[in-house]
């Protein structure tokens, strides 16, 4: 017996982080009941953003076209590359203002419990980007976690070893903190008193 549509509609709510059964439950009884001009407004941004975005050709964060706007603007460094986990993490940086060069988005990190590793973060796109002849310098902005302090340590290493100067953000930042849940200030330190690695 396959699953009914309201069962369907609250397991598929699940996916979204930190959403449980009950919290995905509401979600969906809320939709159905109190807000159905919202679960088609939900539903149809839902299936033109997976139809439109895709990967940036040269930093790897989500984009409409080949290449995202911040790549194609003149006004950035292009001699400094600054590597990130993830979209969010590029868009708390980008508010401290404190930083103008290009970036690079893992689109996730090295965690060997969640089974992925180096191969599975494509690090030969970053690769390829970093030795493109333009950047001078690769500034490591991972997590102060554990897999963002070994996905920082692999890069170091495998980046030095290509003759690239690394460096990497400050301990502004709390140790176990992630960068998408810090405050600006904070960051721009932490981007100010980065070190070589």
């Amino acid at each position: 017996m396959s699953p009914s549509s309201l069962d369907e509609l609250i397991d598929a709510l699940r996916c979204l982080p930190g959403v449980g059964p009950k919290s995905a439950q509401r979600m969906a009884y809320h939709l159905l009941q109190r807000d159905q001009r919202g679960a088609q407004r939900l539903a149809a941004a839902l299936d033109h953003a997976l139809r439109v975005i895709r990967h940036c050709a040269r930093c790897n964060t989500f984009t409409e076209d080949e290449i995202c706007a911040r790549c194609l603007s003149q006004k950035r460094d292009a001699s400094t590359l600054c590597v990130v986990e993830m979209p969010a993490d590029l868009n708390m940086l980008e508010q401290t203002h404190a930083y103008h060069g290009m970036y690079y988005v893992l689109m996730g990190r090295i965690s060997p419990l969640d089974g992925i590793g180096p191969k599975e973060l494509h690090l030969d796109k970053l690769l390829a980007r970093a030795t493109d002849g333009s950047v001078g310098e690769v500034i490591l902005a991972t997590n102060f976690t554990n897999e963002g302090e070994a996905t920082a340590h692999y890069l170091g290493e495998m980046l030095r070893a290509r003759g690239l100067k690394v460096s990497r953000i400050a301990r502004g930042l709390p140790v176990g903190g992630e960068i998408e849940h810090t405050d600006a200030g904070t960051i721009a330190q932490a981007l100010v008193e980065r070190r070589t690695l």
